[in-house]
């Protein structure tokens, strides 16, 4: 094992200009991420310079097996941090041999309202909330839950230290360095209401890398998991009863909203929000309606409402965004599961273009 370890951690900038390009894509799922690697003869820090590539997409439920290939366009890049070295992540889009996007790939669609000049000028910001369980890898109950029992009530778990409280602490603080080291703006970590049950935040980050680097965060804390032995849940409500379910708040702002008067802009904004509410709850994850209860600091999934630092509406605004006049707000609607590239660019395009 000391020799193997010896070997991943080879620093090949000693004996080669050559690196290692991790491709990154989004499977038939929406949520599943898939990757392989590819030898390049040097560094690389543009993605316009990296080579297209192409994937089976019939083993991942995304082309028919007569017409099976899938081509991978890079969009972002990122250090690698499990390699190190010069070597990158690389997240790419998907795309028919025709240049078509397939119908998975949500980033097209995303980039072209970021496009928009409209929302350019506006400059707008998020900051994701990234809810997530950890389970146990040889049975489906959440980690350092006693197998066939349940832990206490929720309560000490938040934010929580000591050992009957905080579960996979290692995983979580691992995936904090990580991300940093490969260059991705996230901002926080802490543990949950529900025990086994994290949070990672990722921005501010502008427009279309909101959903860059979400989906990246998203494939190393993967990676993390797979070398810990545990397996990670994105599920909105992965159990039931008298437990909180998992969000992914998105926190919302544009060059207006931050602006003296912002907070005009940000109630105009709330309300076409309130008139898209269905539109925007088919688009925010899977399996919403077992979260989205009206318990458990959520608000009822058939209703739209709005408060000043109220967890249990749909859209919440901060007590000092309240008290500057100006700021941004939080729409607590997503799941867990939801994808950012949808999200953000269906709030951008709500609040910015849509005119009622």
């Amino acid at each position: 094992m000391s020799l193997l370890r010896e070997l991943l951690d080879l620093n090949l900038t000693e004996t080669t200009e050559k690196i290692i390009a991790e491709y990154i894509w989004i499977g038939g799922s929406g949520l599943d991420m898939r990757s392989k690697a590819r030898t390049l003869p040097g560094p690389v820090s543009d993605p316009s310079k990296l080579p297209k590539w192409n994937y089976d997409g019939s083993s991942t439920g995304q082309a028919p097996g007569d017409n099976s290939e899938v081509i991978l366009h890079p969009q972002a890049i990122f250090k690698d941090p499990f390699r190190r070295g010069n070597n990158i992540l690389v997240m790419c889009d998907a795309y028919t041999p025709a240049g078509d996007p397939i119908p998975t790939n949500k980033r097209f669609n995303s980039q072209k309202i970021f496009s928009h000049p409209d929302v350019i000028a506006e400059e707008p910001w998020y900051g994701i909330e990234q809810e997530y369980t950890l389970f146990q890898r040889d049975v489906p109950w959440p980690l350092g839950w006693p197998v066939g029992g349940f832990p206490g009530p929720q309560g000490p778990y938040y934010c929580g230290t000591g050992a009957d409280k905080a579960f996979g602490r290692d995983i979580v603080n691992s995936h904090y360095k990580a991300c940093l080291y490969a260059g991705i703006n996230i901002s926080g970590i802490n543990g949950e209401v529900m025990p086994g049950q994290w949070e990672f935040q990722v921005g501010p980050a502008v427009g279309i890398t909101a959903g860059d680097q979400l989906w990246v965060a998203r494939y190393i804390l993967e990676r993390i998991t797979e070398i810990a032995g545990a397996v990670l849940s994105f599920d909105p409500k992965p159990m039931q009863g008298d437990w909180n379910g998992a969000g992914a708040h998105t926190n919302y702002s544009t060059k207006s909203m931050r602006n003296d008067g912002g907070i005009e802009v940000i109630k105009k904004a709330i309300e076409k929000l309130s008139k898209k509410h269905k539109e925007h709850i088919a688009a925010y994850g899977e399996g919403n309606d077992r979260r989205l209860t009206g318990r458990h600091e959520t608000a009822d999934i058939s209703s739209f409402s709005w408060g000043v630092a109220n967890r249990g509406a749909s859209v919440r605004v901060g007590r000092e965004t309240e008290k500057d006049g100006k700021g941004y707000f939080e729409d607590r609607r997503p799941a867990s599961n939801m994808d950012p590239y949808v999200v953000t660019s269906m709030i951008a395009e709500t609040t910015i273009l849509w005119k009622p």
